[in-house]
């Protein structure tokens, strides 16, 4: 079996928390990640929108693009609306020859405000999960259409966050949204990493391997305390330091045969965690747990 490494930018440059960003360009952000053995990186704020600026950038470092960020809205809005919204993006990943777009729903979410406390962020109901999950997967049809598929991400503070809501969505969406495990956000939310891939193995065409410190996240106040004081409280971490056993995790998924991309997406202060050293922490961590469980990583 094969898998490839990637990184998320998210460590340098922190998109809600600004202060949690190191002061580094694209290109030093490529080489310390490459130099840590890293081949891919998704897409981050500091990308150019230009394909053709961004492809010289990404074969020099001898990186490519795994992947980036959408933000949905979906809950509460019209799929024309995002269809327009999306394209560009499509168009630049296309380009690139990316895998896939991830799609975060951020409609009705809680994530980025740091006013609002975790034990805030909105529910639905089963009524109201059934319409929209069939409208992200009518969404996510399209875009493979247009040549680019999505991947959902489920995340702490969104109408997708506690292993119980993923579970609906999955249940009521169809196979034209695949879906992204991130072994951090569902152990944050209080889910079980590896009852997630058993149940929904079939759909999941990428991986996020972030790790979290549970000792942060279980001192946590959720009726005062939002998701980006944790995040600056240090609850995320790459694999390797932190909390989760990336070896049994790694193991499931080589037991259903994924074969893919699996990304280090640890949003930290790098001040405290400075990006070069742990994502050198993070890759050496999933290269031991990668070769117990078989896969070659393609480099």
């Amino acid at each position: 079996m094969k898998a490839k490494l990637g990184m998320s930018p998210i460590a340098w440059w922190n998109d809600d928390l600004v202060e949690l960003s190191d002061d580094v360009s694209l290109e030093e952000c490529l080489r310390q990640s490459r130099s840590a053995g890293f081949t891919g990186m998704e897409f981050g704020r500091r990308f150019p929108k230009d394909p053709a600026v961004m492809l010289p950038i990404l074969k020099a470092a001898d990186v490519t693009l795994c992947g980036g960020w959408f933000s949905g809205l979906l809950v509460d809005g019209e799929l024309a609306a995002d269809k327009d919204r999306i394209m560009p993006m499509i168009e630049i990943f296309k380009a690139v020859n990316a895998p896939c777009i991830v799609y975060g729903e951020t409609g009705r979410t809680i994530q980025g405000d740091r006013s609002r406390p975790l034990a805030t962020k909105s529910v639905l109901s089963e009524d109201e999960m059934k319409p929209y999950a069939r409208k992200v997967t009518e969404f996510g049809e399209w875009c493979a259409e247009q040549g680019m598929p999505l991947s959902l991400h489920h995340h702490m503070g969104t109408v997708i966050e506690t292993e119980a809501e993923l579970d609906m969505f999955m249940k009521y969406s169809g196979a034209g949204i695949p879906l992204l495990l991130d072994a951090g956000h569902l152990a944050f939310a209080g889910g079980n990493v590896l009852r997630a891939i058993d149940n929904h193995h079939k759909r999941i065409t990428h991986v996020h391997v972030k790790d979290v410190r549970m000792d942060v996240i279980n001192k946590l106040d959720r009726s005062k305390q939002s998701f980006l004081d944790a995040v600056a409280l240090g609850a995320f971490t790459v694999p390797g330091d932190g909390s989760l056993d990336f070896g049994a995790i790694v193991q499931r998924f080589a037991d259903y045969g994924y074969e893919g991309w699996f990304v280090v997406e640890a949003e930290q202060d790098p001040v405290k965690a400075p990006p070069l050293k742990m994502a050198q922490i993070g890759h050496k961590e999933l290269m031991r747990v990668m070769t117990a469980a078989g896969y070659t990583v393609v480099s």
